[in-house]
This record gives structure tokens, sequence and C-alpha cells, in this order.
């Protein structure tokens, strides 16, 4: 029952990551931007949400203002690679660095507790008493997120979405054809960390606090989620395919880092643990065109042992069922 139980909990966080996975696809996949201010806006967004309903706003309207402070955080980081020609990496770790201490101001402290405060979540408990604070979360989530993938999906196949994509496939080409690159860097910035902060908002209001440091490590959470998603669901289909992808990859993601603590890995390795499944992700397209024999023999070797895994499952089944 544990272990059901930590599945489920990770679940329903990595729906709700999901959404900061999004926002990374946006930057890393399509605008091939590196953007480090995620670690700094996701922790905005917790910020400014628990501000607001610490001092009794709605905390579903508080996510409005979460998702403008983080489009706000991506207009600066725009605007200071565009405007101002700094580097894009530079410029999202500039932006990073002084989110930290703006995050601080505007909590007033580093942490802003939020037991005893109404937020998305005890709102949504009251109405339905009967779910657990898990399913709840990750109803919240899937609602939340399948709203994100549909606007999106929209949003890229428009004139100006699909300028933004274009930008980041040749951004030499695009500029020939008359599109203002850095308008569509900028807004393509702004909507990643937009969709980042409403991630950190809704993450914040789930576990029960907002701390200044809440987005370390973010973007490699975010990186580590888009490819394996990428790699366990390929990248041959449509757009709104892609971008599920990433979901399913955030869910993945929490998943394996359950599991590895229900184990008994110690919380203070998982920064490791995700550089791991990072490089490793990043490594099996290498290995795979590469030594195909070698990948194909060892995919065979996997099949092989769940085929074998699932029969023994079953002839238990079965014959738990004759014993009865």
């Amino acid at each position: 029952m544990g272990l059901l139980q930590a599945m489920q909990g990770a679940a329903a966080q990595g729906v709700l990551w999901s959404i900061m996975t999004l926002g990374v696809y946006i930057t890393f996949k399509v605008l091939d931007f590196a953007d480090l201010t995620v670690d700094g806006s996701f922790a905005t967004g917790g910020a400014v949400t628990a501000i607001l309903i610490s001092h009794g706003m709605n905390p579903f309207l508080s996510l409005l203002f979460a998702l403008a402070s983080g489009m706000a955080c991506g207009f600066i980081t725009g605007f200071l690679h565009t405007k101002l020609e700094i580097p894009g990496i530079l410029a999202g770790i500039l932006t990073m660095i002084a989110l930290y201490s703006i995050n601080i101001r505007i909590m007033g402290q580093a942490n802003i507790p939020l037991l005893g405060i109404s937020t998305i979540i005890t709102t949504v408990s009251g109405l339905y008493p009967v779910l657990s604070v898990n399913m709840i979360s990750l109803m919240i989530g899937l609602i939340f997120t399948a709203a994100v993938i549909l606007f999106l999906y929209w949003f890229f196949g428009t004139e100006i979405g699909c300028s933004v994509r274009a930008t980041g496939n040749n951004e030499y080409m695009v500029r020939a054809l008359g599109v203002n690159t850095d308008k569509t860097k900028i807004l393509g910035l702004v909507l990643s960390n937009g969709l980042v902060a409403l991630s950190g908002a809704m993450v914040a209001q789930s576990q029960g606090y907002a701390d200044v440091g809440m987005g370390t490590g973010t973007i490699m959470i975010g990186l580590a989620s888009v490819i394996i998603g990428e790699v366990l669901m390929g990248n041959r289909f449509s757009f709104a395919y892609k971008l599920i992808s990433a979901v399913v990859g955030s869910v993945i993601y929490r998943v394996i880092i359950a599991l590895v603590l229900w184990f008994g890995l110690k919380s203070t390795d998982l920064k490791l643990l995700t550089a791991i499944m990072v490089a490793v992700a990043l490594a099996i397209p290498v290995v795979k065109r590469k030594f195909p024999a070698f990948f194909n023999n060892l995919v065979e070797k996997w099949q092989s042992f769940f085929s074998r895994f699932r029969k023994g499952k079953k002839a238990s089944a079965a014959n738990g069922g004759e014993t009865r």
C-alpha cells in the first residue's frame, strides 16, 4: 500500500510539474534557446501565489498573477538577449540571480507556510471530501495540463506561433522573410516562463509552502522530463503528440524518483540521479545509431524479461484463483 500511495503521489506531482516541462519544451525544443531563467521564475510563481493567498486572495485567481509574473521574468531575459545583445545563456543566468533577491522581496522572508490557508487543493477538497489529496492534485493537474496543451497546440498553429517555431528552426531564414526575430524570441520566452511560474504556483499550493529555493534545479528536471518523454515516445508524430510526450516524461521522471526513494536512496542524491538520467536519455539515440546490433539485442533482452515477468504474474494469479 505504501508503494501504491507513493506512485499516486508521484503521478500527481508529475502532472503539476509537467506544466513547467511544457515551458522548458518551448525554449529548449521549439525556440532552441538555453534558458536558465526557469530556476528563478518557478520560485517567483510560488512566491507570488503564496503572498497573495496569505492575504486573502482566491487561490485560483492568484494563479493568473503568478502566470503574469513569470511572463515578466521571460520578458526581462528576452530584452537582455535581444536588445542588449547579451548571450542567451548569460541573460538567463542574470535574470535567475536577480530573481532570488526579488522573490525574497515579494515574500518578505525566505519561506511562507500555507498551513490553514485556503489553496486550490483545500478548496476542491471541501467540495469533494471523499477524494484524497493526491487524487485532487492529480485531477487539478490534468485539467490545467490539458488546457495548456490545447492552448499551445492552437497558438503554435497561428501565424505568429509558426513564426516562433520557424525562428527556432532557422533564425536567419525567417529574418530574411521579414519576420522580427527579436519579437518572436521575446514572445517564446514570455510564454515559456509564464507556464513555468504557473507550475511553481500550483506546486507551492499543493505542497503547502513557498520557498525561495524551490526552483533550484528546475531546469535539470525540465530537461530530464522532456528528454525522457522524447526517448520513450519518439519524435515522429504531430506537435500535440510531442507536447503530450513531455507531460508523460514529467510523470515518468517523478515515478522514477519516488521508486528510488522508496527503495532507500537518500534525498540528497536526487540531483546526481537526475544528472545520470539526463545523460542516459541523451546517450540512448547515440548508442542506437552507432551500435544498432548492441541496442537491438538489449531491447530484445528487456522485452524477453518483461514477457516472462507478465507470464509469471498471470500464472500466479491463476493459481491463486484455483486455490480460492
